[in-house]
């Protein structure tokens, strides 16, 4: 996830854990330990997690939101997520959501 939009979404309020500043290229079932311990919502860029989710079981409480965007500036992330939590106020617990910078699709879990 790039700096410039952890960085972002943190000055607009969210707590925000970022594996690239901690725990730099960690498995993703790592990160998935982490955000359960932590009670925390995973955005990522990597279609990994929907196959961790559904044919490896994993099921983070907070939900997964992956961004699946192509071309995108350091903070635009930032301001989809933004979008998605406080605009859309789409529900993330248990839920796989895949944005596409147009389209939000879901899937519970």
């Amino acid at each position: 996830f790039p700096k410039t939009s952890v960085l972002l979404l943190r000055n607009l309020g969210y707590d925000i854990t970022s594996i690239g500043e901690d725990n730099p290229s960690i498995s993703d079932q790592s990160v998935m330990k982490i955000a359960d311990a932590e009670q925390r919502l995973i955005l990522t860029f990597d279609r990994d997690y929907g196959e961790l989710i559904y044919k490896h079981n994993y099921k983070p409480p907070q939900g997964v939101i992956y961004l699946r965007l192509e071309k995108y500036s350091p903070e635009e992330p930032a301001m989809h997520v933004h979008e998605l939590l406080t605009v859309l106020k789409i529900e993330t617990e248990r839920t796989l959501t895949v944005y596409d910078g147009l389209n939000v699709r879901q899937r519970r879990y």
